[in-house]
């Protein structure tokens, strides 16, 4: 998030309730994603593995270590399952709004199967039983004129025979 984006509002979150973002949570969020970039970097986890031997080394009370690494162990979990939160729901996002651009395409073309729109919303096994109808359709198609299919190329059929 940058400075620009915290002066930006924001939805609280997918649904549009209205609700929007403080410009402290946005603070945050940028402090949040700055930290877990930096932490994630090899570097820095060399760094601390330096750090603990040092500490052992050193005779310093381990736990006194112990906590704090716990305690910062913790903290980076979340800030990191934060972040792939968000990056899960702008990849929904892109996938709803693909889906919605291939479904016009299936329903503008001619010779299309308009039921194919909108099946990411059925069942896997309805998904991959329709998938296996139309690779058939396709298997079986001629060169012929009136085919509503186009043939499929002989070296996907080959290809598609020999996984049977």
């Amino acid at each position: 998030m940058t400075a620009t984006e915290l002066k930006q509002p924001q939805k609280a979150n997918g649904n549009g309730n209205g609700k929007e973002r403080s410009a402290l949570y946005k603070l945050g969020c940028l402090i949040s994603a700055w930290v877990s970039d930096v932490f994630a970097h090899p570097m820095t986890q060399l760094g601390f593995i330096l750090l603990c031997l040092a500490w052992f080394l050193s005779g310093w009370p381990t736990d006194l270590l112990t906590a704090a690494l716990s305690i910062m162990a913790i903290t980076l979990t979340q800030m990191v399952l934060n972040r792939q939160n968000e990056r899960e729901a702008e990849a929904h996002r892109r996938d709803v709004a693909m889906h919605a651009k291939l479904d016009e395409l299936i329903i503008a073309v001619t010779h299309a199967h308009n039921e194919l729109a909108g099946i990411e919303e059925l069942p896997e096994d309805v998904i991959l039983e329709m998938k296996e109808e139309t690779l058939q359709k396709l298997t079986d198609a001629t060169d012929e004129p009136d085919e509503t299919h186009r043939r499929m190329p002989s070296d996907a059929k080959r290809t598609r025979s020999a996984t049977k």
